[in-house]
């Protein structure tokens, strides 16, 4: 009687009476689960995680000394609430002298969040009500768009095509859905194309966000992870950009910090202001200690530099690696994902109906694991971020990649 009526209980937006049901199970979980299974009927050959979407290294020594040396302070043992003023300084200051971004207000126009993910699930709250929409890019990172469906919200999605550059195409959205939108989310250096955005497309959506009166939210986890000359650019770096939104940034893949959870949203003063009272109801901060170990990193930013250099290196290694068997890919030039399009079949004959398809068999039969997209076409993402101690095991990793590719024998 109790598990039915509880059976009953559960939300519309995790599934209602289906919830716990696998057949609606979240893709990341999926994928989880078909390694695990993978690892068990093959436990003699070493599985190749080209999926995950997190740095192998560890955060610097440096920056490990520090929480530990600040951990110790009672001074940081409390409620941090809205963030330490010392963290949303060096902020400010990071922005200055990474992006060229000036004039922020360290006070009003800055706040620390629990991970960007955390800051993308809470901006919803600030602005949608039932009806308004948000302004989606697909395939992509969807936490915005969840919150704003449970908030009775609707979703448009922008498909990101080679045609366009992996673009949104602004023009393509109706007078309507502009009238109503509310949010639109942009994510550059891309996940998962990899692509990068230029000045001239930022200029674009400022203009688009002033005509619709739509605030853009700037995703920007990536964006100092950079190579093949290109310069970190900043959404903000855009005159008037401020007038109409925000930019969130990581210090999760810049820094090597993922399961630290700390990330600052900064830009429009009343954009910020909404985003912190909501934060305000939903946590109490992230540990002082960490955000002072954040400080240090903002304050070298040569932390991300060096990162950069290894995932422009293994970058480099594997699109050599897939063009001989065939994929057409590109080296980006930020971010450490790779995107690319299916095979069609297999010279055995075994033909492949969806990206998903696909990355199963790859996963059972070569035991290499990647990301399915299936949004606007089927591709896959693949991760510079697998383990390896040092170079020469980075090349070993990589030829083995090529070898099993190459023994399956795939027609394009």
């Amino acid at each position: 009687m109790t598990k039915s009526f509880i059976q009953q209980s559960f939300a519309e937006r995790i599934g209602g009476n289906k919830f716990g049901n696998d057949a609606i199970l979240y893709k990341f979980e999926k994928i989880k689960r078909a390694k695990r299974e993978a690892r068990k009927n093959n436990p003699n050959v070493e599985l190749i995680d080209l999926g995950v979407g997190e740095p192998d290294w560890m955060a610097e020594e440096e920056v490990i000394e520090v929480l530990y040396e600040q951990a110790k302070l009672r001074e940081n043992r409390g409620y941090a609430d809205n963030g330490i003023q010392v963290f949303k300084d060096a902020a400010v200051h990071y922005m200055e002298k990474v992006y060229q971004v000036y004039g922020l207000n360290s006070i009003n126009e800055v706040n620390h969040g629990i991970g960007s993910k955390s800051i993308l699930a809470l901006l919803p709250l600030a602005f949608i009500n039932p009806g308004d929409i948000a302004i989606m890019t697909v395939p992509g990172y969807p936490v915005m768009g969840t919150m704003t469906k449970a908030l009775g919200g609707e979703v448009v999605n922008l498909p990101l095509l080679a045609e366009n550059s992996y673009l949104p195409e602004l023009d393509s959205l109706t007078s309507k859905q502009c009238h109503r939108a509310k949010l639109l989310y942009i994510n550059y250096p891309n996940n998962p194309t990899g692509a990068t955005a230029t000045k001239k497309f930022f200029e674009k959506v400022v203009q688009f966000a002033k005509e619709n009166k739509i605030i853009v939210v700037s995703d920007a986890a990536y964006a100092a992870l950079t190579f093949e000359g290109q310069r970190p650019l900043s959404f903000l770096s855009v005159e008037g950009a401020k007038d109409v939104g925000i930019e969130i940034h990581s210090l999760s893949k810049a820094f090597n910090m993922t399961g630290w959870r700390l990330a600052f949203v900064c830009g429009n003063e009343l954009v910020v202001k909404g985003f912190a009272t909501v934060k305000d109801d939903n946590d109490s901060g992230q540990f002082a200690a960490i955000q002072k170990a954040g400080v240090y990193c903002l304050q070298h930013p040569e932390i991300t530099e060096k990162t950069a250099l290894k995932y422009s290196r293994r970058h480099t290694m594997l699109v050599k690696a897939l063009k001989h068997i065939g994929f057409t890919v590109t080296k980006p030039k930020a971010s450490f994902y790779l995107y690319t399009g299916i095979p069609h079949s297999t010279k055995s004959g075994r033909c492949f109906t969806s990206a998903e398809d696909f990355s199963e068999f790859l996963l059972k039969e070569a035991l290499i694991s990647v990301v399915p997209w299936d949004d606007a076409g089927a591709y896959i993402r693949l991760s510079v971020t697998f383990e390896a101690r040092d170079e020469k095991e980075e090349e070993r990793i990589i030829s083995e990649i090529a070898r099993r590719l190459d023994n399956i024998g795939f027609i394009f």
